[in-house]
């Protein structure tokens, strides 16, 4: 499965952005403020521009996993379904631990991507429903699941 995180709209406290899957459009997305961090930027570099938890992950391709569980989301009831077992990015290069996952402001991020719909100036709402349609499609994908930001 290919995941395509297309950034349309870069502003100074929230990023919004249009996600595919697999060349179809799916729903939006949220995330933090996007500091120019690439994926093919030196570690230092990326370390550098990076405020923690406040920065969008960088520009790149990502394996995505579902066989993580996140010790912070695993008792909550929105993901009682999944057990906490959340779409995980490997291998960020200056992140640790980022997920897509439910959310309405870039304050519940934190360096993850929130998806759901943006009905809102720099907010993202249905974004419950829209995480458990995508966790669906991903849990029934056949392979390995990459994004890829830009």
């Amino acid at each position: 499965m290919e995941i395509v995180l297309k950034r349309i709209a870069r502003r100074d406290t929230y990023t919004i952005g249009h996600l595919y899957i697999d060349g179809a459009y799916f729903c939006d997305t949220l995330e933090d403020k996007d500091r120019g961090l690439d994926q093919k930027l030196p570690l230092a570099s990326n370390k550098n521009r990076k405020v923690k938890g406040e920065t969008a992950i960088p520009i790149g391709r990502y394996r995505v996993t579902l066989g993580v569980q996140s010790q912070k989301y695993k008792d909550r009831k929105e993901y009682a379904f999944c057990k906490g077992f959340l779409p995980r990015l490997l291998n960020v290069p200056a992140f640790d631990g980022i997920l897509m996952h439910i959310g309405n402001t870039a304050r519940d991020s934190e360096g993850c991507i929130l998806v759901g719909r943006n009905t809102k100036v720099g907010m993202v709402t249905n974004s419950t429903v829209t995480f458990w349609s995508l966790y669906e499609k991903l849990q029934a994908s056949q392979g390995d699941i990459y994004i890829t930001i830009m």
